[in-house]
């Protein structure tokens, strides 16, 4: 297996952008990410593209074959990727494994969503929980990470108020963040006042509906310096499944698969959670981000909620968790999101990120969730080639 790098990257912004329809963003992300590389369209051997549910949403399939002729890199292959909100994250690691194996030279990861375009955006992002024993029973992903909240709150004696600033965070940097939806800071009073939505959480822990589309493009590690003078190099990329149904869970304060794929991307990478210097973690609900920062590692079960009231993940902190602003501020256009943590990432270990660069970044970790942890995926990344 070939080593892997990463020479271009690329978002649109992320937003309700009524003037650009979803192939337009996936081309406009697609272009961009290419001239990153010092690439041209010729070069690229093939595409994979994250997308949970644009039949639903724009009433289109086929999108591999419908991004390659609209982009003009057709005849090369084109394949979709979908794995709920966990989409972009599962087609980066497909071209990542393409390279690896020496089967393609040059390939494109994208993702993309355009979720506006609907009146009730709920039934379509509803179609990544059990549809037999959840959705159909009408349980809505706010409801779902509600009951995980209410227990983490039950069983570690975590706070209202600790929730609500993973959310507090998420906009203090994505209003840094020019790419970002919401560029706004709020309080944790605004928080805990705003709409309530499923008891504890409130409008203000949720993500938003967004339209919007990243691209990645990765090549052998040996071949990194023909197009960049900045490689990042990939030093780990996994995927692991749980149940999509919560109630066939052990436990509701843990996603087992977040634990087991980033367990082996440590193992392969040869780092441990203390050498990651930045984050981008799922946050499509402040909840999710608390718990993933105990799932992954970086605190223990049960710290999470004080480690945010502590500042230890804030960009100055002891691990910089989402200084994109994250699904929160930055925005989740479902599946664009996976894409987008990587794209941040490496703006962040090329020093490239502008008023929110974190300082010393050396590693990073991007964790991709589906639903509410049927599927992980995590990737690390690293300045340092070997």
């Amino acid at each position: 297996m070939r080593d892997v790098a990463i020479v271009g990257v690329s978002q649109t912004k992320f937003g309700e952008l009524w003037d650009k329809s979803f192939r337009d963003l996936v081309v406009e992300a697609g272009v961009a990410a290419i001239q990153d590389a010092n690439m041209t369209g010729d070069d690229i051997d093939a595409m994979y593209i994250g997308n949970m549910t644009g039949g639903l949403f724009v009433g289109q399939e086929h999108i591999g074959a419908l991004i390659a002729e609209h982009s003009g890199l057709a005849p090369i292959p084109a394949t979709r990727v979908e794995a709920a909100c966990a989409s972009g994250g599962l087609a980066l690691r497909q071209a990542i494994m393409a390279v690896a194996s020496g089967y393609y030279d040059r390939v494109m990861a994208a993702g993309v969503e355009k979720m506006t375009d609907v009146v009730d955006a709920t039934p379509a992002i509803a179609a990544a929980a059990d549809q037999e024993w959840e959705a159909q029973q009408g349980v809505t992903f706010p409801s779902l990470y509600a009951m995980m909240a209410k227990r983490h709150m039950h069983e570690y004696g975590t706070t209202r108020e600790q929730i609500a600033g993973f959310a507090v965070l998420g906009h203090k940097n994505g209003a840094l963040n020019p790419k970002a939806q919401f560029q706004r800071e709020i309080s944790v009073d605004a928080v805990l006042n705003s709409t309530k939505v499923a008891s504890p959480l409130n409008i203000l822990d949720c993500s938003p509906v967004s339209d919007g589309a990243a691209a990645v493009i990765v090549v052998p590690a040996e071949d990194a310096l023909k197009y960049t003078d900045n490689p990042i190099y990939v030093k780990a990329s996994t995927q692991a499944s749980d149940t999509i149904a919560l109630h066939s869970r052990k436990s509701l304060t843990t996603i087992e698969s977040t634990k087991i794929a980033s367990k082996k991307a440590y193992e392969i990478a040869g780092l441990t959670p203390k050498d990651i210097d930045v984050a981008e973690v799922h946050d499509c609900f402040s909840i999710n981000g608390l718990i993933a920062i105990e799932d992954l590692g970086f605190f223990k079960k049960g710290e999470g909620g004080q480690a945010i009231e502590d500042g230890l993940i804030e960009r100055d902190g002891e691990i910089s968790i989402n200084p994109s602003g994250g699904l929160k501020a930055r925005g989740h256009p479902l599946g664009a999101t996976g894409i987008a943590q990587v794209a941040e990432l490496t703006w962040q270990l090329r020093g490239e990120a502008d008023k929110r660069q974190v300082a010393d970044v050396e590693n990073a970790l991007s964790l991709n969730i589906g639903g509410t942890g049927g599927t992980a995926a995590v990737h690390i990344l690293s300045k340092n080639k070997d």
